[in-house]
C-alpha cells in the first residue's frame, strides 16, 4: 500500500506539465458516431441458458443523446432485456486498429456510464482472436475493469465501485485523498477512464496496468490504482477490445442494468490527455 501511494504522488507531480501538451497520438477504436458502427463489432452469447430460450438475448445498441451543441452517439450494453435471466456470457468485441506487441506500453481511454444497478459488467483488452474470445469468455481478458454490485459466492457484496483485476480476484479502486475505496459509480454520470497497459513480460515488470479516473468524486484526473494484474498473463500481443456481461443464474440473478460506452481510443506510451477535447 505504501508503494501505491508513493506512485500516486509521483503521477500527481507530472500531470500539470502534461496538461499543456498536445493530445496527438490517439488512435480511434470507436466513438459510435457512424450510423453503422456496430457492423464492425462481433457479438456472441456463448452461455445462453434463457428459459424459454431467446436467441441472441444480449442488448447491444447504438443510441444517441443530446450533447453540447450536437447529438452524441454511444453504445449501450446489457446482458438481456429487463426480466430475462440466464444469459451468462454476453460478449461484444472488436479488433484493435493497432495490436499492442509484447514489450510495448499503450494507454487505453474510454468513457463509461452506468445506466442502472444491479448489474455485472467487465471490459478491457484481450490477446485472443474471435475463436479464443468465444471459447474463453472471461479468461480471454488480460487488463480488465469491472462494474458490479453482485453478491459473490463467498458472500462478499460488491459496491458498484470501479474494480481492477488482482491476484485471486478483483479490488475496488482507491481514492488517494481519503485512502479509502472509491465510492460506487453514480448512474447517469459519465466517467473518463485511462488505463496504462504494460505488455512487457512479467519478469520485466509487465503484464500489469495502472488506472486513472475523472468523474464523480474525482473532479480531476486521478490515479486510482497502480499495478493491477493482467488476468491470464499469457505474454502475447493484445489484439481486441472486449466487453462481457452476465444476467447471473436463474436461482440468483444479478440484474440487467446496462453500461454505456463512448470514445474508445488507444495511444502508444503513457498518454493522460483527453482525446476528443485535446485537453487535460
Amino acid at each position: 500500500m505504501k508503494y501505491l501511494w508513493a506512485s500516486l504522488a509521483f503521477y500527481a507531480s507530472v500531470l500539470s506539465p502534461l496538461s499543456l501538451a498536445d493530445a496527438a497520438g490517439w488512435i480511434l477504436i470507436d466513438d459510435f458516431e457512424a450510423p453503422n458502427a456496430l457492423a464492425h463489432w462481433s457479438k456472441a452469447d456463448t452461455k445462453n441458458d434463457t428459459e424459454p430460450r431467446i436467441d441472441n438475448p444480449q442488448v447491444t445498441e447504438r443510441r444517441t443523446e443530446a450533447g453540447p451543441g450536437e447529438e452524441n452517439a454511444y453504445l449501450l450494453k446489457k446482458p438481456a432485456a429487463e426480466g430475462i435471466v440466464g444469459n451468462r456470457k454476453a460478449l461484444t468485441y472488436k479488433a484493435l486498429p493497432r495490436e499492442v506487441k509484447l514489450g510495448e506500453t499503450f494507454t487505453f481511454y474510454s468513457r463509461i456510464q452506468v445506466e442502472s444497478f444491479p448489474n455485472n459488467h467487465a471490459f478491457g483488452v484481450s490477446n485472443m482472436g474471435a475463436e479464443g474470445i468465444e471459447k474463453n469468455d472471461y479468461n480471454a481478458f488480460e487488463p480488465t475493469l469491472r462494474v458490479t454490485d453482485k453478491t459473490e459466492s463467498s458472500g462478499l457484496v460488491n459496491t458498484g465501485a470501479l474494480m481492477v483485476k488482482v491476484d485471486g480476484g478483483y479490488a475496488n479502486v482507491i481514492n488517494p485523498t481519503t485512502g479509502a475505496e472509491a465510492k460506487p459509480l453514480e448512474p447517469g454520470l459519465w466517467y473518463e477512464i485511462w488505463y496504462v497497459v504494460n505488455n512487457a513480460p512479467r519478469a520485466l515488470g509487465g503484464q500489469r496496468y495502472d488506472v486513472f479516473v475523472r468523474g464523480g468524486e474525482f473532479a480531476q484526473r486521478t490515479q486510482v490504482y497502480r499495478q493491477a494484474d493482467f488476468r491470464m498473463q499469457r505474454e502475447q500481443p493484445l489484439t481486441h477490445i472486449l466487453m462481457n456481461c452476465n444476467t447471473g443464474p436463474h436461482r440468483a440473478p444479478y440484474g440487467n442494468g446496462g453500461l454505456l460506452y463512448d470514445d474508445l481510443y488507444m495511444s502508444q506510451g503513457v498518454n493522460l490527455l483527453t482525446p476528443k477535447l485535446n485537453s487535460n
